[in-house]
């Protein structure tokens, strides 16, 4: 996936001394972070829109046109998470713009960088995230 190349292409970044968390560097390094990604996911989602128009091939075994149509369902629910991490990103710029980026919804403190580098759409902190965890659990049993 597009999030496991982002590591490679951006180093993490460096505090400088003195420099406030949520500085404007800080905000155009993590603004650039997402349109990174999500021009990735993109142009994964064209190429499999046109991958899935040239492999469109009927099959006169019943066991082919199956695995066909079970790759095709695969690619499709792929396509879907990264439709919807499309917009979590459109979000978070979003976030960006409005100064807001970078502080928890849930008690309102400092994510962290290494967090939003890790998770750059990222909107809760990782006490608040463990806690909405642990609820999720219980709530499944």
């Amino acid at each position: 996936m597009a999030e496991d190349t982002l590591h490679q292409q951006f180093p993490s970044y460096v505090v400088k001394k003195g420099e406030d968390y949520m500085s404007a560097p800080q905000l155009a390094h993590f603004r650039k972070i997402l349109e990174t990604l999500k021009h990735e996911l993109l142009g994964d989602i064209e190429r499999t829109v046109h991958t899935m128009q040239d492999e469109a091939t009927v099959f006169a075994d019943p066991n082919d046109r199956a695995s066909q149509e079970s790759d095709i369902a695969l690619e499709l629910r792929n396509r879907d998470r990264e439709r919807k991490l499309i917009k979590k990103i459109d979000e978070s710029i979003a976030r960006i713009e409005d100064r807001e980026y970078g502080y928890c919804d849930g008690c309102g403190v400092e994510i962290g960088l290494k967090r939003l580098e890790a998770r750059p759409t990222a909107t809760l902190c990782i006490d608040c995230k463990t806690l909405e965890e642990l609820r999720e659990k219980q709530v499944a049993k």
